[in-house]
Formats: C-alpha cells, structure tokens, sequence
C-alpha cells in the first residue's frame, strides 16, 4: 500500500464547502494509486478520494461515471490538481454498514439471518435496479453495498459503464476471486477494451453473498492444490476461466447458498438477473 499521501489541496476548498471548517480526517484506505478519507466538519461528513498516476485517471472515470449515473447527493465536487497528474472526487459520507459488515453475526454464528436476508435482498435489488437504468457496476464486492436508512448505497464505481458505450480501457475484472469464468478468459485474451455485463456482475454479486456468509472466498483452491497466494492475477484468472476449482465446503448457512451455488457454478447463460436472484432470496427460510 505504500505511505498513506497528503491530502491533496486542490480538494480542500471543496471540502470546507460540503462539511464546513474545521475538518477532521481520518485515513480509510489507499490503495492502487487512490487515497479515500472520511472528512467530518460541523455541517456533515463527506468521503474525499484522490489519485495519483494511474490512480489519477481511475478516480476521473470515477467522478464522471457518478455524474453520468445521476444519483441524487452523490457526487458533491470533482476537480484536478495542481500541477501534478491528480484528481479528486468529494462524495457524500454513507451512514450504515456494508453488506459484509451485516453479515457479521452469521459469520460468529449468533444467528442474524433474518437481517442477512433482509440486506441480501435489498442488495440483489439496488444492483437489478442499476441493471435496469442500462449500468454495469463491474466490480461488486462485499464492501461495496452500504446499507443506509434510504437503502443501498453502491460505491466504488470506477468501473462502472453502460451499454450502447464503450467500457474502460484497463478493466482487469474487478477483485479476482470474483471474477466470472468467461470474463476471466476473456480479461486473459488482452483484448481491450474488455465488456463485462449484467451476467458477469450477477456472479460477482453471488460470490459477494457467499464470502459475506462463510468470510471465505468462493472458490476451494486447496482442493485443486493452488496456492493463490504467490499468483498474479493473470495466472490466477486462468485458473478461474478454466472452471475446474469447486466452491469451497464451509457451509454455515446450506438454505441460502444452495441458490448461490448454481449461479456460480453454472453457465453464464443459465444465471438469474439480480432481480430474480433478489426473488429467490426471500423465500429462504431463516
């Protein structure tokens, strides 16, 4: 990860402006050339991304992407740096937890599967609603769903695009351990500009809901004898793209990943939409 960068001044003003002065910061993450902070004034509190290098160009599609999109309070202030190859975004700060935090009592087995179920099904319909206005998010993951008072809240959107355009050059799929099979192939092909979908996300979004529940990646890759560890994602992607790994045993919850299961092992063209994926969900017994 590197040391944690300067807050960037260009977003200072714009910051002051959202939260009000003094500003409080707190480092959230930083991580492949973009810095996020928790910014809180006495007016509010805003998230403040900033990028530097590739970072730079990343955290520009990002504003641009929450633009086109049009959700309502979301993108407050984007801009350049001075002087040097940075941009920055200023959004709105989203009160409650991630789907993977929601989960946590399933994971400690202190039951919470009633809440599980309910944020797994307004997950499945905020990403089916997205589907429906034309956008892909292209990198769903179980921290990238915020459940707050006014529903979910999907963040990290740099990836994102939208049919009848031309998706990002550099797309590598989002987190490799949920990358769909086919996308996986075809990230290894080298083809750019690389075209996930609706189907590609679906996966990620069932693979998200199964780490949330076991708090272990999708797919067993000891029972193959991988080491994911020491591998690039090329190498692991072509792991994935040949479909030979099983899902992992843990099964803390057989109910609710037995209609994960299929989706993630089954062909791209026999998953559900996430609207439908969000159907079968509230039928699960608690």
């Amino acid at each position: 990860m590197g040391e944690f960068p300067s807050f960037p001044t260009a977003a200072v003003a714009a910051t002051e402006a959202a939260c009000g002065a003094p500003v409080e910061l707190t480092e959230i993450s930083h991580r492949r050339g973009a810095a996020v902070w928790k910014a809180t004034g006495p007016d509010g509190t805003v998230a403040v991304k900033a990028g530097d290098g590739k970072g730079a160009a990343v955290t520009r599609r990002e504003a641009a992407v929450l633009e086109a999109i049009g959700w309502p309070d979301y993108l407050l202030d984007s801009g350049e740096g001075e002087g040097e190859d940075m941009a920055w975004l200023v959004t709105r700060w989203f009160r409650g937890p991630s789907t993977w935090q929601a989960f946590a009592p399933v994971r400690s087995a202190q039951d919470g599967k009633a809440i599980a179920l309910s944020v797994s099904w307004d997950l499945c319909r905020a990403v089916a609603e997205l589907h429906a206005s034309g956008w892909v998010h292209s990198d769903l993951q179980p921290s990238h769903g915020i459940h707050t008072d006014h529903g979910v809240r999907l963040i990290d959107c740099s990836w994102s695009w939208r049919h009848g355009t031309e998706p990002a050059g550099g797309f590598r799929g989002g987190i490799t351990h949920l990358v769909a099979p086919e996308l996986a192939a075809s990230i290894n092909l080298g083809t750019q500009p690389v075209t996930p979908g609706t189907v590609t996300d679906v996966y990620a979004l069932a693979g998200s809901l199964w780490t949330c529940v076991t708090g272990r990646w999708p797919l067993d890759y000891s029972a193959v004898g991988i080491d994911p560890v020491p591998l690039t994602p090329e190498e692991l992607r072509a792991h994935i793209a040949a479909g030979r790994i099983p899902l992992d045993t843990a099964a803390p919850w057989p109910a609710f990943q037995n209609l994960l299961r299929p989706v993630l092992l089954g062909r791209a063209d026999d998953r559900p939409t996430a609207a439908e994926l969000a159907d079968a969900l509230a039928k699960v017994a608690t």
